[in-house]
């Protein structure tokens, strides 16, 4: 008897706090997601490194020997020199002199990257004044960016999704939902060949250094908008048509982050996925919206009314691919 009360109130417990419950579980899963990465990395990544500083130690070594007129701290105030100019995108190598950072096509591409918050890193201001002016510019043009993002999105994905999914939703009579799964994928399949696959095709044909796995990786690190920086188009040596292909480049990106969020937003759109997100949400407190209710008088006739009518609206918000028209109106112009 006892057993069977506490595990009842055990199970009440769970209940009550069901979405702190998930939540903890979220951190933990996350946290657990980091150091997963964490250990992969470091154990596929470090005797590479290790390879990689002993090779270098050596052609150091061998470098001294053959030069015995120049001393290791010369050397290395000039290899101190030359990295911190590579790492504001300026080379010393006689193969990559005939590129510039800031001409107008490279600058449009920065700007690009900064506004996209990909940032790869390979260019950056080198003056007091740039930097300030980039502080200024990204302030302002990223909240910027975001807003013409989301206004793009919310267009296109009433023709690209929702539209679709309510035809064949109400002239098949397929279920919506059914309808709304199959379309995601074929949506996310029709994306990842349209702006990645065949563009790695592209771009492993364009730049000599490069595979169809680093033209993939550099498709996924930009369209993700991580942008780490190690692959970078254009920037070759004697690279042709080199200011006509970095403003391809700046459109690919542009038009690529897009459809990602237009992949994202469908999926987001799901039923399956609302109720998944809404285990790690705080549930509203009933007493206290009847609290607020009765403070602000919401009890005549006319509030009721408007109530009910907000209260729908919510309702038809949530639910995946609504479409605020009439069945009527959506059956006529379905059938123009």
């Amino acid at each position: 008897m006892l057993q069977s009360l506490a595990g009842s109130s055990c199970v009440r417990l769970v209940e009550q706090h069901r979405s702190a419950w998930c939540f903890a579980l979220l951190v933990l899963g996350y946290l657990l997601y980091l150091v997963f990465g964490a250990v992969v990395f470091s154990s596929v990544e470090l005797p590479y490194e290790d390879l990689l500083r002993q090779e270098l130690g050596k052609l150091k070594q061998r470098f001294l020997e053959e030069h015995a007129c120049l001393s290791e701290q010369q050397l290395e105030q000039f290899l101190m020199r030359v990295l911190e100019a590579s790492n504001y995108g300026v080379s010393v190598l006689s193969n990559a002199s005939g590129n510039w950072n800031w001409d107008f096509t490279s600058s449009l591409f920065f700007a690009s990257t900064v506004l996209s918050t990909t940032g790869y890193g390979h260019t950056v201001p080198l003056s007091d004044g740039g930097k300030a002016f980039c502080i200024i510019y990204s302030v302002i043009g990223i909240p910027f960016t975001l807003l013409f993002l989301t206004a793009v999105v919310q267009r296109i994905i009433v023709y690209v999704t929702r539209r679709p999914v309510l035809y064949f939703h109400i002239r098949w009579g397929f279920s919506k939902q059914v309808v709304a799964i199959i379309h995601a994928v074929v949506l996310g399949f029709i994306t990842v060949s349209c702006f990645f696959l065949i563009p790695a095709a592209i771009f492993s044909v364009l730049e000599d250094d490069w595979n169809f796995l680093e033209s993939f990786y550099f498709c996924f690190i930009s369209l993700s908008t991580i942008g780490l920086g190690d692959y970078v188009p254009g920037e070759g040596y004697n690279q042709k048509f080199r200011e006509l292909y970095k403003i391809g480049i700046t459109c690919y990106l542009l038009m690529g982050l897009i459809a990602m969020l237009v992949v994202l937003e469908t999926f987001c759109e799901l039923h399956e996925l609302k109720k998944f997100r809404k285990l790690f949400y705080v549930k509203k407190d009933k007493e206290e919206d009847q609290v607020h209710i009765m403070e602000h008088d919401q009890l005549s006739f006319s509030s009721i009314s408007d109530q009910a009518a907000s209260m729908k609206d919510d309702q038809k918000a949530n639910e995946p691919f609504v479409n605020s028209q009439s069945p009527t109106s959506n059956d006529s112009s379905l059938n123009n």
